[in-house]
């Protein structure tokens, strides 16, 4: 198979770590820094995507409060006005770069004919993709044996503040 017939399905990254927009700017650094990412999909309840969160978007909001300041804003106030580009489970690596370049994003959420998020697309899985390096379906583990069901990795911690 060549690089070009390559599709989002086959390269995206499945098993993800998700915030809801109501979490924390505070818990969303956190669970960014203990999953080792730079990338956060935002989603509502039903699972749909709402925005891109990055380290930077995080980095850059850091007023020098403390944890308490952080602790009690939203995520949602994070995401601003940017567009939220989407590409299907379909679509070729070759579309996908070029929403990538024509938007200026270096992540683009896989969502499903009804909207549900069913991937991400970082340069990182580009990269692989184009240097051979794609995860096979062998190595994707079972996803495919359930008929490409993908479910997200739903987090929720609690940070335990001192009292006020």
């Amino acid at each position: 198979m060549s690089v070009e017939d390559l599709t989002a399905e086959q390269i995206m990254t499945r098993v993800l770590v998700t915030v809801t927009a109501e979490e924390s700017p505070l818990m969303a650094w956190e669970l960014m820094r203990r999953a080792d990412v730079h990338h956060l999909p935002v989603v509502d309840d039903a699972c749909h995507v709402l925005g891109v969160l990055t380290r930077e978007d995080v980095a850059a909001t850091w007023c020098g409060g403390g944890p308490d300041e952080h602790s009690r804003r939203q995520v949602r106030s994070l995401l601003g006005r940017r567009r939220l580009p989407k590409v299907g489970p379909g679509q070729t690596l070759s579309r996908i770069t070029c929403v990538m370049l024509d938007v200026g994003c270096d992540a683009v959420p896989v969502v499903s004919a009804a909207g549900r998020l069913l991937g991400l697309i970082t340069v990182s899985d580009v990269l692989k993709a184009v240097s051979g390096r794609a995860a096979r379906d062998e190595e994707q583990g079972r996803t495919r044996e359930r008929g490409g069901e993908v479910r997200t990795g739903l987090f929720h911690l609690s940070p335990v503040l001192p009292p006020d």
